[in-house]
């Protein structure tokens, strides 16, 4: 018989939760557990969690139902921002055993052996390193965290309350974990951390040194960023990034807002005009480049007009992929005690129009992709495809019978769908 224990997980949230779950995966696997598919039954169910909107509460909760229906014997194991900002909540839940803030989630195999205690959140400044690793076999390319927390304190993000202040990995240590996903096969590395801008405010190395220290890693063929603040991206960045010759064709430059009053309100450390200015520069350096961006719609007291600016400045810039928010009421920010908040049926017209806009840019500048060849890193199979992206971070589908997980390939893109989608 075999007595193994087994263990399954499941992400919610952003690229730095899945860089921790495939660390927290491995402290399982080497303490001598069988990590299997959250589908699966399992003896323990790790949830991570984020806590970004409303949408993302909802969808833990959901989560920590369906943890319990798949694996009914299980110990269900919950952590991460959801965790760390509202474990009374979760406490509620029967379906609970065990609730772990994001500090406590890396000693997760000692807090297995508690009997008498529920809960178990803390804020610490510690700094935990975290990267994919094989044990989540759930993704392709390499998330490497360099940078956990936050010393912004935008109106609406709860964020820095629930991962602390700003604190960094050293540039020895990145390395380190930079040679560590090229030893394992990982041919794509993602930089990843709450506000990796500011790096060099708190570890005093510049950003650009961390990123010529991991090009050193021998083996890295493909380098991205997670999210870089707008106000964090200097010439020297771009020019490290440039002269790498493997950083990719895609930035994810927060925007937020396209109004100058609604930007102060928010506490952004931008205005309009020089977001406009940074995404110039990127393009100097870059001139193919893809650009996403996060907005949000319906911000307390954004009036119709103000929205209209925001819609007509994201459509003169050349943003790509567009990831559209409504306002989410965080408890404990400032933007929650603002007065005028918008109403939901308005919210949500304002977002199905940012979307629609999005779609429209998205197609156009894959189109403007077509008939060239484009080196794609394969990740998964769906159906008769396999799927993977282009340096643009454009969706590109292949038949093949081969197994092409972790290949890249050069092809040409020559069929698109509706979507942007190129299938050959």
């Amino acid at each position: 018989m075999n007595n193994q224990k087994t263990v399954s997980f499941y992400t919610l949230g952003c690229r730095l939760n899945f860089s921790e779950t495939g660390a927290i995966a491995k402290s399982f696997e080497d303490q001598g557990y069988k990590i299997v598919p959250f589908e699966q039954s399992s003896d323990y169910v790790f949830l991570n969690t984020c806590t970004v909107t409303d949408g993302a509460d909802a969808t833990a909760r959901s989560l920590v139902r369906k943890a319990r229906k798949n694996s009914p014997n299980a110990k269900v194991l919950v952590s991460g921002c959801y965790a760390q900002m509202e474990a009374q909540k979760l406490e509620q839940m029967p379906e609970v055993d065990l609730i772990l803030g994001n500090s406590q989630k890396y000693d997760v195999i000692n807090y297995l052996k508690e009997e008498n205690k529920k809960t178990f959140i803390d804020q610490t400044n510690d700094f935990w390193g975290a990267y994919t690793t094989p044990s989540d076999y759930s993704h392709t390319r390499g998330f490497l965290k360099i940078q956990d927390g936050c010393n912004y304190i935008c109106s609406f993000c709860i964020i820095p309350f629930a991962r602390g202040r700003s604190r960094t990995i050293s540039v020895k240590d990145a390395r380190n974990n930079a040679q560590n996903l090229i030893d394992k096969g990982y041919k794509e590395i993602i930089l990843t951390g709450v506000n990796i801008g500011e790096y060099e405010a708190k570890s005093g190395e510049k950003l650009s040194t961390l990123v010529n220290e991991i090009l050193s890693v021998e083996g890295i063929q493909r380098l991205r960023f997670s999210s870089v603040e707008p106000n964090t991206i200097t010439k020297e960045l771009l020019e490290t990034l440039k002269s790498s010759g493997v950083y990719q064709n895609h930035f994810h430059i927060p925007l937020q807002s396209g109004c100058d009053k609604v930007l102060k309100s928010m506490r952004r450390k931008y205005s309009k005009s020089q977001y406009r200015d940074v995404l110039a520069m990127v393009k100097d350096y870059f001139p193919k480049a893809a650009i996403g961006a996060d907005i949000i719609a319906g911000y307390p007291g954004e009036t119709k007009e103000e929205f209209q600016e925001t819609y007509d400045f994201v459509s003169e810039l050349p943003i790509t992929h567009f990831h559209v928010f409504p306002f989410s009421r965080r408890k404990g920010t400032t933007a929650d005690k603002l007065p005028d908040h918008i109403a939901p049926q308005e919210k949500k017209e304002r977002v199905k129009n940012l979307i629609k806009l999005g779609e429209r840019k998205l197609y156009e500048f894959a189109k403007s992709l077509k008939e060239q060849e484009h080196s794609i890193l394969f990740e998964q199979k769906k159906g008769k495809y396999w799927v993977g992206r282009t340096s643009e971070f454009i969706k590109f589908k292949y038949e093949s019978e081969q197994d092409l997980k972790n290949e890249i390939l050069t092809l040409k893109a020559a069929h698109m769908l509706g979507d942007g989608t190129y299938v050959l």
